[in-house]
């Protein structure tokens, strides 16, 4: 183990740093999530405008402030001294308190995301974490799962019908994806053996010896990132977090096109300035729920630490944070300015038919390298590992195939309409002329020119 390594693990916080903490401290490290919350969103308002600007080739926000980077704080300050309309069927009370829990979870759920290494506060030793216990993912997971019962409640206390189908569709995006991101995050469990975040972050430090497998005499040693180690759980997780905070091509409770604002259609002023704030702090939240969990945390990327023995210890992680925190947040704005909104039924089948059960072959082949590596050693774990690959390969060729259904054309579609259907319009968009049109044609006595009598059989029209 280097010097360097041996630093970066002396910084590491424990469960017993955040029981020494005076209440002072936790106080000021309180406040400075708040305040951090806040910069943040503000910052990604306006990031997420320039971006989307520069990828559709136009200004974008430019006015206030110096090239426009006020904008999202003008929003903010206007939006609370607005004119409140509230409908008269809403339950004023739901009403009310669905925009507060959609706030209050996505600010709670920065307690327990870690900043930093241990670190010396106006002479208190400390960590730049809020507060972690052995369950701290769990309770990540948990104020995800509450911010959505304020959509939901808020499409409902509307009494409004665009915004209660706007609620119902979430009620069914959180079901189908909570269950695929909290797959993916058992892999991380099962991998760092801990669910506390501190301690996950801990567990990237650097690879275990006791990972690296043999082959024939060569030990690689295998990634300590989680995203490159677990990259089907990365990659499930990133796709479950989109759906998660209803962002495109995910946005099917607030699909503008057909249910004009979705779940909050019927709110405004500071009301709607509390949904607009949630939004953009839940996304922070997962980004930096995938730092933790997949991209070591606050620790520094290699190239850095190779070069730096002290990148891992002060207030310089706090950096790194923030960066690994902007290039996902960057990845949730390219996504919105790329893809189009999925249909509803596409929405539903993805997640329940594909994320769903890949996750959990996924778990169960992790689950299996894990007992091979503990309880076979030697080269019998290549042989093994051999064996489960055909396997696998010959269950995915010798696999059943679906059966296509028999497209039938047209005329058997309509040969099979039972007597008395509906009328069906022209197959060939061409519409057959009239059969009054001939006889009305026929029957019009046109105008005579000159005295003359035109023919019975002369129908052209002349110009008078």
């Amino acid at each position: 183990m280097t010097s360097a390594m041996i630093l970066a693990n002396a910084q590491d916080p424990t469960l017993e740093t955040f029981e020494n903490d005076v209440w002072w401290i936790v106080l000021i490290k309180l406040l400075g999530v708040f305040v951090i919350l806040l910069l943040l969103t503000l910052f990604t308002i306006n990031y997420e405008r320039k971006v989307v600007a520069r990828m559709a080739v136009r200004p974008g926000p430019n006015q206030v402030g110096p090239k426009g980077w006020l904008q999202s704080l003008s929003d903010g300050v206007k939006l609370p001294f607005k004119e409140e309309i509230i409908p008269k069927t809403a339950d004023k009370v739901v009403y009310f308190i669905a925009p507060v829990i959609s706030a209050t979870v996505a600010f709670t759920a920065f307690s327990v995301i870690p900043f930093g290494p241990v670190v010396t506060m106006f002479g208190q030793s400390t960590a730049l974490q809020l507060t972690d216990v052995p369950v701290s993912v769990l309770v990540l997971l948990a104020c995800s799962s509450m911010a959505v019962y304020g959509v939901v409640l808020a499409g409902w206390a509307s009494g409004s019908t665009y915004p209660l189908l706007g609620g119902l569709r979430s009620s069914a995006q959180m079901i189908s994806y909570e269950v695929a991101m909290g797959l993916s995050i058992v892999a991380v469990f099962m991998t760092a053996g801990t669910m506390s975040t501190s301690q996950i972050v801990a567990a990237q430090a650097g690879s275990d010896p006791s990972t690296r497998v043999d082959i024939f005499g060569i030990q690689p040693t295998p990634p300590s990132w989680y995203a490159v180690l677990l990259l089907p759980s990365f990659i499930i997780y990133c796709i479950s977090a989109v759906g998660e905070t209803n962002r495109a091509p995910f946005d099917l409770p607030e699909a503008e096109s057909e249910l004009v604002g979705g779940f909050h259609t019927e709110y405004s002023s500071f009301k709607f300035a509390l949904f607009f704030l949630a939004e953009y702090i839940n996304m922070i939240t997962v980004s930096a729920f995938a730092t933790t969990l997949f991209l070591g945390g606050w620790r520094a990327p290699a190239p850095i630490t190779t070069w730096w023995a002290g990148a891992n210890s002060g207030y310089w992680p706090l950096l790194w944070w923030l960066g690994k925190v902007l290039i996902l947040l960057f990845g949730f704005i390219w996504l919105r300015a790329t893809l189009p909104r999925m249909r509803y039924d596409q929405f539903m089948r993805f997640g329940w038919k594909v994320l769903i059960p890949v996750n959990l072959v996924w778990i169960l082949f992790l689950a299996g390298v894990r007992v091979t590596n503990t309880r076979v050693e030697g080269s019998a774990r290549i042989v093994v590992y051999i064996v489960a690959a055909v396997l696998v390969l010959g269950i995915a060729l010798l696999w059943p195939a679906s059966k296509k259904a028999r497209v039938y054309s047209i005329e058997e579609q309509l040969a099979a309409r039972p007597p008395g259907s509906f009328p069906v319009p022209p197959m060939d968009l061409q519409v057959p002329p009239s059969p009054r049109a001939r006889r009305a044609v026929a029957e019009r006595q046109p105008a005579t020119v000159g005295g003359t009598t035109p023919s019975p059989d002369d129908t052209s029209d002349k110009e008078v």
